[in-house]
C-alpha cells in the first residue's frame, strides 16, 4: 500500500515537472521572436520594421544609424533614417542618393540589391545599406 503510495507521488512530481518543462518551452519560444516588439510592426496593411534594436552594432560615422523599412504586399515602400548622431550634411547626401533605391522592390530583390556608398559619406552609407539588409532579412523571416 505505501509503496503504491510512493509511485502515485513520484507519477505527479513527473507530471508536474512534465507541465512546467512545457509551459518554460512555450513562454521561451515567444520571447524567441519579439511578436509585438519594437522591430516589426503591422499598421494598416504595411509592415515596419524599425532597426533601432536589431542594428544596434551597426554604425555609421558617429555610431548607431537606425532605420524604419516600409513594406507593403512584400514591396518595399519607403526607408527612412530614425534619429542619429551622424553629421546633418553627410546624412542629407546619403538620404538623397540612397534611401530610394529601394523603393517599389520586392523585398527579396531588394535584398539582393547592390547599392554603392556615397563618395565622402562611407561609413554612413554602409551602415544604412547594411540596416535595410537586416531590416528586409528580419521581415523575410518574421512575416
Amino acid at each position: 500500500m505505501q509503496a503504491e503510495n510512493e509511485i502515485d507521488m513520484m507519477n505527479k512530481k513527473i507530471i508536474i515537472a512534465g507541465i512546467a518543462v512545457v509551459m518554460a518551452l512555450t513562454l521561451q519560444s515567444f520571447t524567441l521572436r519579439p511578436a509585438d516588439d519594437e522591430v516589426m510592426k503591422k499598421e494598416d496593411g504595411v509592415y515596419v520594421v524599425n532597426t533601432t534594436k536589431i542594428g544596434k552594432d551597426i554604425e555609421g560615422y558617429n555610431g548607431a544609424v537606425p532605420m524604419k523599412i516600409f513594406i507593403k504586399k512584400n514591396k518595399v515602400e519607403k526607408v527612412e533614417f530614425l534619429k542619429n548622431q551622424e553629421t546633418p550634411k553627410y546624412l542629407a547626401k546619403v538620404k538623397k542618393a540612397l534611401l530610394e533605391a529601394w523603393n517599389g522592390l520586392k523585398v527579396k530583390d531588394a535584398q539582393k540589391k547592390q547599392v554603392d556608398v556615397v563618395t565622402g559619406a562611407t561609413f554612413t552609407s554602409e551602415a544604412a545599406i547594411k540596416n535595410v539588409q537586416i531590416g528586409l532579412e528580419y521581415y523575410q523571416n518574421n512575416k
